[in-house]
């Protein structure tokens, strides 16, 4: 089975968040399963700066205002197609945003561009090559399936799926013609949304079957307060709808090889690398569970609830290290916090070495987000036996056995979830917490759990490879 996914980063060449985690990891563990994946990204700096021995397999004299190239080579274990259109992609700053920190004003048009080869390709295939099925990640991807009515690939079939639906990419209807779309689409039975155009509600219209990254978040998607007003559309499409929960690479996460901390194959070698924590982030020595939170610091993510916990953290003798960046009120707010607490130590930025060795130091990982449509972190914990305190939503309830009693007595628990998702709720998680971590037997037996939790891509590949093979089925 040939699949092309199509997205707009890609672990380890281009990442913000999650979404280049599993793009990234996906073509490794599909490949056990029959299936070819090869990747197709936007040409950026880092990604063809990477490419291996590569050729150009298709020229394109405009592509969205300027030629283009589609290269073929291999980075970082990928196989990959990559957009080589400088006017779109040889730009500094990230993915989406300019060094000014605002989005590329252009952006509707550089991501349509992906869409557009990722339908050619389709169509018309690359150096003989032809997907059997196009597999797109979020909004960045979702204009692929309108190009594709247009370009007479009927056998090809289509997957989008939904990483992050608060994201829509949202255009004003007058770039229809310069987003090459066809106004006769533009309806609420299209892709309009809400008066403008949506590159996400496009895919979510158009493709075969749509996916998203946890059971729970693909229920909760069809209802008001977490369909960010596509919920009916999705409950029309409920049939179509997937939840296959992300994995994480074991190898990569691995406590017993990983090289930026001290391994450990049991939770016992986890003090050493509590104290090299402390003393790497300034915190004194404490009796008390160090709690980590990596993250982006979005009001999704929940850390304003965390400030108005931090009473119920600190009556149990506990202490935070964050390390994140994002809203500049919240990141304001955790720097006074830690000017005038020297429990609690802050990092802003992002430093994917450090997120590791707070893996390996933490007791506790605090991810009290809103809605989280899978979450990664959390995983991650678990491998290192960081004991999770999550809320009740997305993939965090499918991934954490909450310390009930029941769970208790049969020695399942892996961590500690709570709702509502209020500041009350958490101080309730973090006072829980507190227990637990004061009956030492119960501690080490929930983190024991914790690490022999499968994380990994195994189950989550078998089920897109059924995905697609249930797809070419339906073609011949």
């Amino acid at each position: 089975m040939r699949v092309l996914s199509v997205a707009s980063e890609c672990a380890p060449l281009v990442k913000t968040g999650g979404l280049a985690d599993v793009v990234g990891a996906l073509p490794a563990a599909l490949a056990g399963q029959g299936v070819q994946m090869r990747v197709l990204l936007p040409g950026y700096p880092a990604v063809t700066g990477a490419l291996a021995d590569a050729r150009a397999v298709l020229s394109i004299d405009d592509l969205f205002g300027g030629p283009a190239r589609v290269l073929a080579g291999m980075a970082a274990g990928l196989d990959l197609l990559v957009v080589d259109a400088p006017h779109l992609f040889q730009r500094p700053g990230s993915p989406y945003l300019g060094p000014d920190g605002r989005d590329w004003p252009d952006n509707p048009e550089r991501f349509a561009a992906l869409s557009w080869v990722a339908a050619q390709i389709a169509a018309d295939g690359a150096e003989g090559w032809h997907p059997q099925v196009l597999h797109g990640h979020d909004w960045q991807a979702g204009f692929m399936v309108e190009y594709l009515r247009r370009m007479d690939a009927p056998q090809v079939r289509t997957v989008m799926t939904i990483h992050n639906i608060a994201f829509s990419g949202p255009a004003d209807p007058m770039r229809l013609d310069s987003l090459r779309l066809d106004p006769a689409r533009f309806h609420s039975e299209g892709y309009e949304y809400w008066g403008r155009i949506s590159a996400l509600k496009a895919g979510l219209i158009g493709a075969d079957v749509l996916t998203t990254v946890s059971p729970t978040y693909a229920e909760e998607l069809t209802t008001p307060e977490f369909g960010m007003g596509m919920d009916g559309l999705i409950r029309q499409r409920r049939a179509d709808l997937r939840g296959i929960l992300n994995g994480i690479d074991t190898d990569a996460w691995n406590p017993a090889t990983d090289p930026t901390i001290a391994p450990y194959s049991t939770a016992a070698g986890k003090p050493a690398n509590r104290t090299a924590l402390r003393a790497e982030m300034g915190l004194p020595e404490s009796d008390g569970p160090l709690c980590v939170i990596v993250s982006r610091m979005t009001d999704q993510k929940g850390l304003d609830l965390v400030l108005e916990a931090l009473p119920a953290l600190r009556a149990i003798g506990g202490q935070l290290a964050l390390l994140g960046s994002g809203d500049p009120a919240l990141e304001s707010a955790f720097r006074d916090l830690a000017a005038h607490d020297p429990d609690v130590a802050i990092r802003i930025g992002y430093d994917e070495a450090l997120s590791h060795r707070m893996m390996a130091g933490g007791d506790a990982i605090l991810v009290p987000s809103r809605f989280e449509p899978c979450g990664l972190t959390q995983m991650y914990a678990l491998r290192y036996g960081t004991v999770p305190v999550v809320a009740l939503t997305g993939g965090l309830a499918d991934t954490v056995i909450n310390a009930s009693p029941a769970a208790l007595a049969v020695r399942a628990a892996t961590g500690i979830q709570f709702a509502p998702v209020t500041a009350d709720a958490l101080s309730g998680a973090l006072m829980r917490l507190g227990a637990l971590w004061r009956q030492k037997k119960v501690w080490a037996r929930i983190q024991r759990n914790a690490m022999a939790q499968p994380v990994g891509w195994e189950e989550s590949a078998r089920a897109y490879a059924a995905l697609y093979a249930e797809l070419g089925a339906t073609t011949g």
